[in-house]
C-alpha cells in the first residue's frame, strides 16, 4: 500500500506473498506516478526556497561574527571597568559587535588585492583597494543577505521609459560565483531607465558545476522573450555569470542572442580558484579543462557576439591582462575591483551604450 503525505492511495501490494512472482503492471505503474508526483512537489519546494539560500547563509555568517563582536566587547568592557573606566567602557559591546564584521570585510579584501597586486601598481591600486572595500561592504553586507520577496521581468520605471522599451531589447542579468541578483541593483535600475525590460537570475545551487545553470538562464531567457515579445536578449554576466552564458550558449545556441557583455569573467581561469573545492570553483582555476572545452566549442559566430570588459586592478580573476578571448572585443577600465564592475558609473554607462546600439527603430 502506497502511502502520500499520509494518505493512501491505490490497492494493498502483499510484497511477500509466496505466489506473486511480481508486481500487477497497473500497481506499477501508479507506484512510478506516485514517486513523480511526490518527486515534483519536493524539486518545487527546493526551487521555492533556493532564491534565499545566500541570503540565509550571509545572514548566519554576519550573526555569529556580531555574537562574537558582543562577546570580545563584553570582555573587554568587564576589565577596563575592573579598572576604572567606568560605564563608558560599556560602548565597547556595540562597538566590537558591528566592527567584527567590518574589520573581518576589510581583511578579506586587503589580502585579496595583495594577491593579485601587479609588480607597476600605483595609485590606481589604493584607489581600487578603497572602492572595493566600499563595494563589499554593500553588496555583501547591506544587500545580499536581504534578497527582493517580488521579482520577475521589471519593465522600464517611468510611462516615458516604457514607451521607450518598446524599441529597447530586454537584458537578462547573470550574477557571478557567491552572489545573488541584489549585486545588480544599480545595472537594473541604469537599464530600466534606458528603457530596457529587465530579469534578474539567481545561479543556485550555490556549489555545483557551471553547466547546471543552463537550465535556468533557459527558462530565464525564454520567460524575458515571452513577456516581452521580442526575438532577442542581451545577456550580461559578471565574474562566474560570464562562464554561465557562455556554457548556455554553448547548449542553446546563439539564434535569440543580440549581444554578450561580460564583466571580469574569468574567460581563461584565475589563480584564485587553485584551492576551490566547489565544482564551479575547480572549473573556473587558471586554463582548466573545462574552460578549455568552452573555448572549443566556440566558432567566430559566437565570439563576435562577446564583449569582455576587465579592470587592471581586479582582485579575484588575474592574471587580469589574460581574460581576454580571440575574435571577442575587449573593453579596459582602470582603478576599480571586482565587486566594483556592477557599482562603478563608468561600467554600468558602458553597459547602456552596448545595449542601446541594439535598439530597433521606431
Amino acid at each position: 500500500m502506497l502511502f502520500v503525505n499520509g494518505r493512501q492511495h491505490g490497492a494493498a501490494v502483499n510484497i511477500d506473498a509466496p505466489r506473486m512472482g511480481c508486481l500487477d503492471a497497473e500497481q506499477l505503474a501508479h507506484g512510478r506516478l506516485l514517486g513523480k508526483r511526490v518527486e515534483r512537489q519536493w524539486r518545487a519546494r527546493i526551487t521555492h526556497f533556493q532564491p534565499a539560500m545566500l541570503a540565509r547563509l550571509l545572514r548566519a555568517i554576519y550573526l555569529f561574527q556580531l555574537i562574537c563582536g558582543a562577546l570580545l566587547g563584553s570582555t573587554l568592557a568587564v576589565r577596563l571597568t575592573e579598572n576604572g573606566a567606568g560605564s563608558a567602557a560599556l560602548l565597547l559591546v556595540p562597538l566590537c559587535s558591528l566592527g567584527l564584521p567590518v574589520l573581518l570585510q576589510f581583511l578579506t579584501i586587503v589580502t585579496l588585492m595583495l594577491r593579485s597586486r601587479s609588480d607597476n601598481a600605483g595609485a590606481l591600486w589604493w584607489r581600487a583597494l578603497w572602492g572595493e572595500f566600499k563595494a563589499a561592504l554593500l553588496i555583501f553586507m547591506l544587500r545580499q543577505p536581504w534578497p527582493h520577496r517580488q521579482r520577475g521581468v521589471q519593465l522600464p520605471s517611468a510611462p516615458s521609459q516604457r514607451q521607450l522599451g518598446q524599441n529597447a531589447l530586454p537584458v537578462l542579468l547573470v550574477h557571478g560565483y557567491i552572489c545573488n541578483h541584489r549585486v545588480w541593483d544599480d545595472m537594473a535600475l541604469a537599464l530600466r531607465h534606458a528603457g530596457h525590460p529587465v530579469l534578474r537570475v539567481d545561479l543556485e545551487p550555490l556549489f555545483t558545476s557551471i553547466d547546471n545553470y543552463t537550465a535556468t538562464l533557459e527558462r530565464s531567457v525564454t520567460t524575458l522573450l515571452d513577456q516581452t515579445k521580442s526575438r532577442q536578449v542581451v545577456l550580461v554576466g559578471h565574474s562566474m555569470g560570464g562562464l554561465a552564458i557562455r556554457a548556455w550558449l554553448r547548449a542553446h545556441g546563439l539564434a535569440r542572442v543580440a549581444r554578450i557583455l561580460t564583466l571580469g569573467t574569468p574567460h581563461q581561469g584565475t589563480h584564485i580558484a587553485k584551492a576551490s573545492m566547489t565544482p564551479n570553483g575547480a572549473q573556473m582555476v587558471w586554463q582548466s579543462n573545462w574552460l578549455q572545452a568552452l573555448a572549443d566549442s566556440e566558432d567566430p559566430a559566437k565570439r563576435a557576439l562577446m564583449h569582455i570588459a576587465i579592470t587592471a586592478q581586479d582582485n579575484v580573476v588575474y592574471p587580469q591582462a589574460e581574460q581576454v578571448l580571440p575574435g571577442a572585443q575587449v573593453k579596459h577600465f582602470q582603478g576599480i575591483g571586482h565587486l566594483q564592475m556592477c557599482l562603478d558609473r563608468a561600467v554600468i554607462d558602458w553597459v547602456c551604450q552596448q545595449a542601446a546600439t541594439l535598439n530597433t527603430p521606431s
